[in-house]
């Protein structure tokens, strides 16, 4: 039997692979996608992943979002994914998005429903509103996939911070402590390696197929962004490398539970999840640097390490067919 997917995303040209790939998926079952403010206002956003849905021939409902954070202004990422979210193409779909809003209909959707795995591929403000709305949805979330974070490792929004944190690091704070059971798949494991190179893409190319089109071209200024960012060899794909993992566990290599938070207070590190890797929060040596010690037990999975092939792999299948 598929299992339940629910996605939330502020859909640019990263997430909308990641889409594809849960959308053509034989064992996902896609309940709905939910759109957030980020990459792109939550109006873009929709439209975007609507053109996603209808490009994968899929009848998934695609509902508008949060437009702004929690308690912060909106910032969007037009530099790296271009003014429209997916390359400055022109892509328009023909549908609207479904009537409602999309906390509502996660909450709907998980009061109705258990087993759900729940993926997150941009700020957390939807989920973070949904479950402050309904605190009882936590429990029918199997597995919730979070792209987001850089786990010990330097941001891409700052030296510190990941977008999708960075963008709402108080909506990330209250959901990494809500009991979610939630797997850190932080930006960093889509680097080096795990780009898509030029070899890669003119893999891809060869599928000839719309899908394989469309995953590349919508990528064409995030790939000049990530050369110019980080100094990538090649195309990063953050958000499909988390829906691989989601769609195929065994895909990350490398997994530990730690007591992971995020700072929203500093201007310095604003966004930045801080996770403790080595357990030093209640470790009684250091009681003289934390004073009288609380239990912080572990809150999240943090991917150390994925299977770079497997990943590769688990794309090409969803843009070969």
């Amino acid at each position: 039997m598929p299992r339940k997917f629910l996605i939330d995303t502020d859909t640019a040209s990263d997430d909308a692979v990641a889409l594809i790939m849960a959308l053509r998926h034989p064992d996902a079952d896609v309940l709905g996608v939910t759109v957030v403010a980020g990459n792109v206002p939550v109006e873009q956003g929709a439209s975007n992943a609507l053109f996603t849905v209808e490009l994968c021939d899929a009848r998934v409902p695609v509902y508008l979002g949060a437009d702004r954070p929690l308690l912060r202004e909106p910032q969007h990422a037009f530099w790296f994914h271009g003014e429209d979210g997916l390359g400055d193409v022109g892509y328009r779909p023909q549908g609207r998005p479904a009537d409602g809003y999309a906390v509502d209909f996660l909450v709907d959707t998980l009061r109705s429903a258990t087993g759900v795995t729940l993926v997150t591929l941009g700020p957390l403000t939807n989920i973070a509103l949904a479950i402050a709305s309904a605190p009882e949805i936590v429990s029918s979330v199997e597995r919730c996939v979070v792209m987001g974070g850089a786990a010990c490792t330097a941001g891409n929004v700052t030296p510190a911070a990941e977008f999708n944190v960075w963008a709402d690091p108080d909506a990330a704070r209250q959901v990494l402590h809500s009991g979610l059971p939630i797997e850190m798949v932080g930006w960093e494991l889509c680097r080096g390696a795990a780009t898509l190179d030029a070899d890669n893409r003119t893999y891809v190319r060869s599928f000839g197929t719309k899908l394989a089109e469309f995953a590349l071209d919508c990528n064409r200024t995030a790939l000049i962004a990530c050369r110019r960012q980080s100094g990538e060899p090649g195309l990063g794909l953050p958000d499909p490398v988390a829906m691989s993992i989601a769609l195929d566990p065994k895909i990350a290599t490398r997994v530990s539970a730690h007591y992971v938070d995020v700072e929203t207070r500093s201007d310095l590190t604003r966004g930045m999840t801080v996770v403790d890797r080595f357990d030093v929060t209640h470790d009684e040596r250091n009681r003289a640097v934390w004073g009288e010690l609380r239990a912080r037990p572990a809150n999240v999975k943090v991917c150390w390490q994925i299977d770079v092939l497997a990943w590769k792999e688990s794309l090409y299948r969803s843009l070969h067919r």
